[in-house]
């Protein structure tokens, strides 16, 4: 199967659209002179461009090709997974996000520091841009090659147009060039996934038809609400653990939390995560017809079934191509929305280790940098992650079964990095000894469990090299969402025990294990260690969930059930924007200095930061 002239046309138009869209942005308005501008698009988006933004990061190219691919194996259990949705939102809106705006971050992990120290926070970060860069090289290249497999069309040339444009837009445009690029892209996903549904519906004979089929051969699934950890799919797995996956990616993941943050107001922030809520089902529900709609074309069609796919995800490009061979421009439309997914994730991982590069790891050494010279410098970081990405994606093509390895293993890295946060935000008495500990722990955890799961499920013979990596999920983006595609077979299940079958754990209760464990040996050490007292934390870097849940108790309950956090007064006849102190907490401030980025720590840890809340704050001391 080629592509014909029509194709080429729409692929193009697709990148040179989103090159366009960088430099308009590089050339007008403030000309992402400064850092504000560039990583956080002047804090000036309004929510719609931000959910719409938030969906593309969320829907990888890998996503595209994996997810009828489940469906099409194992049925309609996956559809589930929507059920923990609106949950996973909700959290984030209503306690990630207000903390994360009202201390006016730029990195997720600044709040490490004003927590906790600043060796948690540089641990934090290191251990996502580790993740990062692991996974950006795999997600330009997994899509590319399954591409060149079923159409013949240029593996390198697809990945160099894919890797350079984005590095070119992400560079001139800044933030604000990425939220609009993939707002565009994820119109081009949405028209490419419906158009296949609709003509592989109609090849089929109706919907009616495709249901009938899927359900004659028990595709159509029903609740299954077994507890136990060790089954693939359940309710509870989905439901539940699907959640806490949504919560590491839609809570402290630094690419969707920057998109937050680039809203013009709290309000806006809050109202892009609800509505990505209904724009995920639709994702959701797209994938999972797109895998009906190939099962039951197949059934209906045996002889066209492809004999030679080495991998899953590969049957989507062929029946992708199959169905719309007859129809020029729908082939070109389709790998346009493919390629759009990969754009849309590789450009929010630029952007965002730009961000927390410059903020985490360069300004704190140089304070005396200068607007410009920080703007400059962010943007060569962007650039140099792009090229990184090019180089990485050469290392993934040398990798083959390795590299899925690697992936199952630095894709678990978000389960330990929610564990941390919630750490800081739900146990006032952590310590940043206990943190770092529970971290290390959680990470030893995910390794332990990723390496045993891949080294027991690897087959006796090993599989054909060719095309490996494009089963590999999109563990940056999605976490583990897709990772059923490369850790599970339909094989019979086998009688294990002991370590054999802990390495059995449902993949989507990764992340809640990994998070859990962080949170349980953060907790035992910060209490061995001496606990932080209460009056020593910023009462905006924490969320009492006690005295907010047993709200019906008296008033001195819930006063001890505080920890002795100072309160957080709403002042409505203080000058409106600022946030301000009545009595600093002890240890906050350390003497005046030089405006630096150590005299910006310090301002958000006694609160004096700016907000664009439209009210402000006192802090007041609870005595018990």
């Amino acid at each position: 199967m080629r592509f014909t002239t029509v194709d080429y046309i729409i692929f193009v138009l697709l990148l040179v659209l989103s090159s366009a869209i960088g430099l308009y942005y590089a050339l007008s308005g403030g000309k992402q002179r400064t850092m504000q501008e560039f990583l956080l698009a002047n804090r000036s988006m309004s929510f719609l461009p931000i959910s719409l933004s938030l969906l593309a990061t969320f829907q990888s190219a890998v996503a595209i090709l994996g997810v009828p691919s489940e469906i099409y194996r194992f049925g309609t259990e996956y559809w589930f997974l929507g059920c923990s949705y609106i949950i996973g939102l909700l959290i984030p809106a209503h306690i990630f996000i207000p903390v994360f705006y009202r201390l006016r971050l730029t990195s997720t992990y600044e709040y490490l520091e004003l927590r906790f120290s600043k060796a948690v926070r540089i641990c934090g970060t290191v251990t996502f841009i580790f993740q990062m860069v692991i996974y950006m090289g795999v997600v330009l290249y997994a899509p590319a090659l399954a591409f060149n497999a079923v159409t013949g069309f240029s593996l390198w040339g697809a990945v160099l147009s894919m890797g350079l444009v984005c590095t070119l837009y992400t560079t001139l445009g800044g933030l604000k060039a990425v939220i609009w690029t993939d707002v565009i892209q994820t119109l081009v996903m949405f028209a490419g996934q419906l158009a296949v549904i609709i003509v592989g519906t109609i090849k089929v004979g109706g919907f009616d038809q495709v249901w009938n089929i899927a359900t004659e051969n028990n595709k159509i699934a029903g609740v299954n609400w077994n507890p136990d950890p060790f089954e693939r799919h359940s309710f509870w797995s989905l439901a539940i653990g699907g959640i806490f996956m949504m919560l590491s990616l839609y809570g402290v993941n630094q690419a969707q939390v920057q998109r937050y943050l680039s809203s013009r107001t709290e309000k806006e922030a809050i109202l892009s995560c609800y509505a990505v809520f209904p724009c995920q089902q639709l994702v959701l529900a797209l994938g999972c017809l797109t895998g009906l709609v190939m099962f039951a074309y197949y059934k209906i069609n045996p002889s066209a079934y492809p004999q030679d796919i080495s991998v899953p995800d590969q049957m989507v490009l062929y029946f992708v191509m199959d169905i719309l061979k007859d129809l020029p421009g729908l082939p070109g439309l389709f790998v346009a929305c493919l390629f759009s997914g990969a754009l849309s994730t590789i450009s929010s991982a630029f952007n965002s280790l730009a961000t927390v590069t410059m903020q985490d790891l360069i300004k704190p050494h140089f304070p005396s940098l200068t607007e410009s010279q920080a703007t400059w410098l962010s943007k060569g970081l962007a650039l140099g992650y792009g090229l990184l990405c090019l180089g990485m994606a050469y290392i993934s093509s040398l990798m083959g079964s390795v590299l899925q390895a690697a992936l199952s293993i630095f894709g678990m890295v978000g389960g330990p990095l929610l564990g941390l946060f919630c750490l800081g935000f739900f146990f006032p008495f952590t310590n940043s000894i206990g943190a770092m500990s529970g971290l290390a722990a959680g990470l030893v955890m995910a390794f332990w469990i990723g390496i045993g799961s891949f080294v027991t499920r690897m087959p006796s013979v090993p599989p054909p090299p060719l095309l490996n990596a494009t089963s590999v999920p999109d563990f940056g983006n999605l976490t583990t969402t897709v990772m059923s595609t490369l850790l599970t077979s339909p094989t019979a299940k086998k009688s294990v025990s002991g370590l054999q079958k802990f390495y059995s754990l449902s993949y989507m209760w990764y992340s809640a294990h990994n998070s859990t464990t962080v949170v349980i040996v953060g907790l035992i050490v910060s209490l061995l260690t001496g606990p932080t007292k209460g009056r020593d934390i910023d009462p905006r870097t924490v969320y009492l969930v006690l005295p907010k849940l047993l709200f019906f108790l008296p008033e001195r309950y819930r006063e001890k059930l505080r920890y002795g956090v100072p309160h957080i007064v709403e002042d409505e006849h203080s000058p409106p924007h600022d946030l301000v102190t009545e009595k600093s907490c002890n240890g906050f401030l350390n003497g005046n200095a030089k405006y630096s980025e150590k005299e910006e720590m310090e301002e958000k840890l006694s609160g004096f930061t700016r907000s664009d809340t439209g009210h402000s704050y006192v802090v007041q001391e609870t005595s018990l």
